[in-house]
């Protein structure tokens, strides 16, 4: 991962630039600890400018702690934390420029849509028709524009996100910090918020670092992803990376659906789009189909190897009707992309 190069940030903390600083952000060596349970363990990675990166992790690994740790809101015990070439540990949040959108949209109940996103131009003295012109720019971005007379408690949950994420980049931070801002949504309203994410941050690149337990996201939105686990950094890269070529067991196991089978010393890991099915007479098979699930155009075909190991695949519809594959059949499974760590 090649950093990216940095720019110092000298605009006074009540300004508001005419468009977004770019800066990289760079943990070195941040730990932190609560009692005796370890947070963060000389974490270190850099996110190169204007690039979208995940904190992808499951509960307890430490990734709200890093974007709390970035924010301010946390002093870390001991490291160091940048934003572009400028050492920010010790900075309280109002100085650190950065946009912060909670889970819970934190939003203001008392205060319109339009209030709300024109808060953050508001207590940097911006001139009346600047946020004026940068409410209605966000607005329309995100389609409110008709709504932005209305209360937050008048909004769906899809909508209240929307705001909260352009009231936090109405400032033009340099950084954007997102933490799970799409767990308190159903399914069909994640999906959409993602897009509203992605839209924004191809029209506004802004440093931007999204914590989430869910791997699709961090998938689906991020430039690069860093895998946590019980404090510290298991693999920083791509996504196709992070899916594909996994660092370690830890990685290849939570990062996609996969397949663990042993075979002679070793443990193995196969994702269900590399397993490959076919019917076989019984004298050369090696397993039996106990279940085929429906999954639309692709089949979850479970197959039961003969010294009693369960393997998933994941196959095309056209080709697993056409094999005829059903419960009960005899087949052979072929996992030569197997991994071991």
């Amino acid at each position: 991962m090649a950093p990216g190069s940095s720019t110092k940030v000298t605009a006074s903390p009540t300004a508001v630039a005419a468009v977004p600083v770019k800066v990289s952000v760079r943990f070195e060596n941040v730990s932190k600890g609560y009692g005796t349970f370890p947070a963060a363990k000389e974490v270190s990675f850099e996110v190169p400018n204007g690039e979208l990166f995940s904190l992808l992790g499951p509960s307890g690994s430490g990734k709200s702690t890093l974007l709390r740790i970035l924010a301010g809101l946390i002093t870390p015990d001991s490291g160091k934390v940048f934003i572009g070439d400028k050492d920010v540990t010790d900075l309280p949040p109002q100085k650190r420029d950065i946009g912060f959108v909670f889970q819970n949209y934190a939003l203001f109940k008392h205060m319109t849509v339009r209030e709300n996103v024109a808060y953050g131009l508001s207590v940097r003295h911006a001139k009346k028709t600047e946020i004026e012109n940068r409410v209605d720019e966000l607005l329309e971005r995100v389609r409110l524009q008709d709504k932005g007379h209305r209360l937050p408690t008048e909004l769906s949950g899809g909508e209240r996100q929307r705001v909260a994420l352009v009231r936090a980049m109405a400032p033009r931070p340099s950084v954007l910090l997102l933490d799970e801002p799409f767990s308190a949504v159903d399914a069909a309203v994640r999906a959409e918020l993602r897009e509203w994410v992605l839209r924004l941050h191809e029209d506004d690149p802004i440093t931007t670092l999204l914590v989430t337990h869910d791997q699709e996201e961090a998938l689906e939105l991020s430039d690069e992803v860093v895998v946590l686990n019980e404090g510290r950094v298991q693999q920083v890269g791509t996504p196709e990376e992070i899916y594909g070529a996994p660092a370690n067991s830890f990685v290849a196991a939570f990062v996609g659906p996969v397949n663990r089978i042993t075979f002679g010393n070793s443990d193995l890991f196969v994702r269900p789009s590399d397993v490959g099915v076919s019917r076989s007479s019984p004298e050369h098979s090696n397993g039996i189909i106990e279940r085929v699930s429906f999954l639309g155009d692709t089949l979850k075909v479970h197959v039961r190897l003969r010294d009693g190991q369960m393997l998933v695949a994941h196959m095309s519809a056209v080709d697993a009707l056409a094999q005829d594959l059903r419960a009960g059949a005899a087949v052979r499974a072929d996992w030569r992309a197997a991994k071991s760590f």
